[in-house]
């Protein structure tokens, strides 16, 4: 087995904007080192970690891959268990081709959410893809889309070379859990991924969990990456947290939207509401979970006539409302109700109240892929 350079060399990493040196190795992160000095809360680092949408990507003829790797992973100090790490999974010629436990390294071990953390060290760890077929190849090695993972070494038992470009559209795409996709079965099976490989477009997901707030450092990194198309998918994040009244939120999203367009003034954009959420439709935030695990809205809905709280119902309105001013002089501005990718009826399907199910995101992909890839949609 031969050692492939991580940096430097014949891999592309795809979907990480950052670098971080490691003891072990290097760490990828989702948005770009000088975003760093404004996190305003520590979980915006920690949510930049997790690779969702992170791949290893190059050509080669090896019939065996090992990649080695130090994940980190959380456990609270009453499960026996620390949090599944999730899947590395390796794609062959844009075909799944194999799919492999994530292995624990690092513990963070805690007595409860929000509380100090203890660091338990672990060690790099070896996944193996064997009985790969002959011949020269297109590889794609994703990363689990809600573990940090430390990329230590990649090995291989033939020659490895830089892919080759394939004219795919650059996706990039902003949003919440809800698009970064934590409960996916797989980084394959978050719905960005379903949605790019169904319409052959290379997506970079720099969704953010619990962290979609209209940042502007998320804006002036959309501004200045490569884009032949992008999406946004604002919302559940605003009203869950109660960060915006009506009054703020609207110029929010204008000057989110104006920040982009000064980098990208005529790549389609589509702006897209959050999908059906029962507890936060007409109430709004602060949320909470209750004692049956499913989410629940804290605020007042009376407060939203009263005072301009958001629920969602009030941000959908508000999201189309702006398109539509600013479609006269931004005709690629569009528009889609998020309630289009999993809606009223498949509730169900919310596995907190809030969260999609594996088979739920994969949907969403698909019907992602079907309306905005469409001859008449807004990524044609």
């Amino acid at each position: 087995m031969r050692v492939v350079p991580l940096v430097g060399g014949p891999v592309e990493l795809r979907g990480a904007l950052d670098l971080e040196s490691r003891p072990a190795g290097v760490m990828p992160r989702r948005l770009p080192a000088w975003t760093k000095e404004q996190y305003q809360d520590p979980s915006v680092y920690g949510v930049t970690l997790m690779p969702s949408g992170v791949r290893l990507v190059f050509r080669t003829d090896a019939r065996e891959l090992e990649l080695e790797v130090l994940t980190s992973t959380g456990q609270l100090d009453t499960d026996p268990e620390p949090r599944p790490t999730g899947m590395l999974e390796l794609v062959v010629n844009g075909t799944l081709a194999g799919r492999r436990r994530a292995p624990v390294g690092n513990v963070v071990r805690m007595a409860g959410p929000g509380a100090v953390q203890r660091m338990i060290p672990g060690d790099p760890s070896t996944v193996r893809f064997g009985g790969l077929q002959a011949g020269m190849k297109n590889v794609e090695l994703w990363l689990p889309q809600q573990t940090p993972t430390e990329l230590v070494a990649l090995r291989a038992d033939g020659e490895v070379l830089p892919p080759l470009p394939d004219g795919r559209r650059r996706w990039v795409h902003h949003g919440s859990s809800i698009s970064h996709c934590i409960e996916a079965d797989g980084p394959t099976g978050t719905w960005p991924v379903v949605a790019a490989a169904l319409a052959g477009a290379e997506v970079i997901n720099l969704s953010q969990a619990g962290n979609a707030l209209l940042d502007p450092y998320v804006a002036r990194t959309i501004r200045d990456m490569p884009a032949d198309l992008i999406s946004l998918k604002v919302g559940i994040n605003i009203v869950s947290l109660a960060a915006f009244r009506l009054r703020t939120f609207g110029p929010a999203v204008h000057g989110f939207l104006d920040t982009i367009r000064d980098g990208h003034p005529g790549t389609p954009l589509l702006l897209i509401s959050p999908v059906s959420c029962p507890a936060l439709e007409e109430t709004p935030g602060p949320t909470a979970m209750g004692p049956d695990g499913k989410i629940t809205a804290l605020g007042d809905p009376a407060q939203v006539a009263a005072s301009g709280a958001l629920s969602l119902a009030v941000v959908r309105a508000e999201l189309e409302r702006i398109v539509t001013a600013r479609q006269p002089r931004d005709p690629h501005l569009h528009y889609m109700d998020g309630r289009e990718l999993l809606g009223p009826e498949e509730t169900d399907d919310l596995s907190d109240g809030l969260h999609p199910t594996a088979a739920a995101y994969r949907r969403m992909g698909k019907r992602f892929a079907t309306q905005a890839f469409a001859n008449d949609g807004p990524f044609r």
